[in-house]
């Protein structure tokens, strides 16, 4: 299998970075690079040279350090095609069905608005690893800031159609809140309830939660779920049609 290294990088008070390294080739990039100087002094204890920026969506948080880092390493940016007018320094556009390759490390584009109206995810089939930033939280899903939860529950269907085995990097270190949340909805669920706990006991020790087994969310994850006979039950909703009982749950998040 052709490896690709995967490092976490922590960023402002909750984001996390991606550094991607294909030693076959020696190309390197960064997945939504929040803040530059992280980045910069990470390649430089690696001692590694950027080749790429990629970007899942527009907002700052993850794009803040693209210009930073184009101008220091003379990386290319690569992001969604959707929202080309507001990614900073892109040069490579990217939709569905599009590969973003580090040498023989190829990684699938899938569109999946709802967060923003055009945020991406990638997919490194390969791999097994899946960048799915805002869309696919642990145990949660990002705000509909500029989608509707039709574009949302479609989006996440497309990621939980990928196999179980999938590691999911996801955007940020929400995972604790996420989870008190989800036992409001599920309370009855007995694997979200040990699954519960065992964050409580990562974060108390000060260890990330990210990145989480694509079947854990599946199982856990109530904005995957909508179609769950407990959760209806629990939110009053047993006739309602899928998106209906999506947007409920979004909603509820949201007030939370």
């Amino acid at each position: 299998m052709t490896v690709l290294e995967i490092e976490r990088l922590p960023a402002r008070s909750d984001n996390y970075m991606y550094l991607l390294h294909a030693p076959e080739s020696d190309l390197t990039a960064i997945v939504d690079p929040a803040d530059a100087a992280p980045v910069l002094a990470r390649l430089k204890e690696r001692g590694l040279t950027l080749d790429w920026i990629v970007n899942t969506h527009h907002h700052g948080d993850h794009t803040g350090g693209n210009l930073e880092l184009k101008q220091a390493t003379g990386a290319k940016v690569a992001g969604p095609r959707a929202e080309a007018a507001r990614i900073p320094g892109l040069d490579l556009p990217l939709g569905e069905g599009d590969v973003f390759a580090l040498g023989a490390v190829a990684g699938r584009v899938i569109d999946t608005p709802g967060h923003t109206a055009g945020h991406i995810s990638l997919y490194f089939e390969e791999q097994g690893a899946l960048f799915a930033a805002d869309t696919l939280f642990a145990l949660g899903c990002g705000r509909l800031l500029e989608g509707t939860p039709e574009q949302m529950h479609a989006s996440l269907a497309k990621l939980a159609a990928l196999p179980d085995d999938t590691q999911v990097y996801c955007g940020h270190e929400y995972t604790l809140a996420n989870a008190r949340f989800a036992l409001s909805v599920d309370p009855d669920n007995q694997a979200l309830v040990a699954r519960a706990r065992e964050i409580e006991r990562l974060r108390e020790r000060g260890e990330p939660t990210v990145p989480s087994r694509l079947g854990d969310e599946k199982a856990t994850n109530p904005f995957l779920r909508a179609s769950d006979p407990a959760i209806r039950r629990q939110l009053g909703m047993e006739r309602d049609g899928d998106v209906a009982v999506f947007a409920e749950i979004r909603k509820r998040k949201d007030q939370f």
